[in-house]
């Protein structure tokens, strides 16, 4: 596996980036890839079958010009911008069997990405673990006494297809927290160990630096030579073509 530090200059380029790295490794029996990436801009965004006005404070949207965007994998809906730390793996189905399904490729990346984060975290906070919850959420667990406490600072979701497939997250590292209840409303589903929360009382930052967690990810998946080439061509025309569009980004 190679990895990719490829932050493109706008959301839609960026979300682009992962579907045009899946279909150029399906189209190219590529090799596996990890890339990072990080935005400055604040945007929202729903994932492919979120109904928006369900899921978003269009209203709140609108007067801060907080752009609305859809992603191609599954999921709840998202707040990115500055603190975020965005990766995906194109991870080859074929060569694992513990990718042939959804449920078992969820429950092996999740567990891997799990075990090398809570390493990471444990150097500082011995006393904290890393769980996973809701098949694709990464929580902080404190306890204190009888107390315990599992807070949200991760989310994934996955997209595939024959030969590949895409799995792709955010980790909240040192992001604005206040603005999520701003901009999303209540996710019409969650899992069972929210619990209703609020949104600033259910997500927590990580407090990490970026480049302790990528190499941290680096290491994990064995990624440590630097892909070169990618495709360029391809990822500008998926974000012309459909993730700047509203057919795509306000389909439901």
């Amino acid at each position: 596996m190679k990895h990719l530090e490829l932050t493109l200059p706008s959301p839609a380029e960026n979300l682009a980036g992962d579907e045009a790295l899946l279909d150029w490794c399906e189209e190219n029996a590529g090799e596996e890839v990890l890339r990072f990436w990080e935005s400055p801009e604040t945007f929202v965004v729903v994932g492919y079958a979120n109904k928006i006005v369900t899921e978003v404070n269009v209203a709140a949207c609108k007067a801060k010009e907080i752009p609305i965007f859809r992603r191609c994998s599954g999921g709840g809906t998202v707040l990115q911008g500055a603190g975020c730390l965005n990766y995906a793996l194109v991870l080859k189905i074929s060569e694992n069997a513990k990718l042939r399904t959804i449920t078992a490729a969820n429950r092996f990346i999740m567990e891997r990405n799990r075990a090398v984060i809570e390493t990471e975290v444990r150097s500082r906070k011995p006393e904290v673990e890393i769980s996973v919850c809701g098949h694709t959420d990464l929580v902080l667990v404190t306890r204190h006494s009888s107390l315990v406490t599992s807070m949200k600072f991760s989310g994934n979701s996955q997209r595939r297809r024959k030969n590949f497939l895409l799995f792709h997250g955010t980790f909240l590292l040192g992001f604005d927290l206040a603005l999520v209840g701003q901009f999303l409303r209540m996710p019409s589903k969650e899992p069972d160990y929210r619990h209703s929360r609020s949104h600033d009382k259910f997500l927590t930052n990580l407090n990490l630096p970026a480049a302790e967690v990528k190499n941290a990810l680096k290491k994990a998946w064995n990624a440590m030579k630097e892909l070169c080439d990618f495709p360029k061509p391809e990822i500008q025309k998926l974000a012309d073509e459909k993730y700047s569009t509203d057919e795509w980004n306000l389909k439901f």
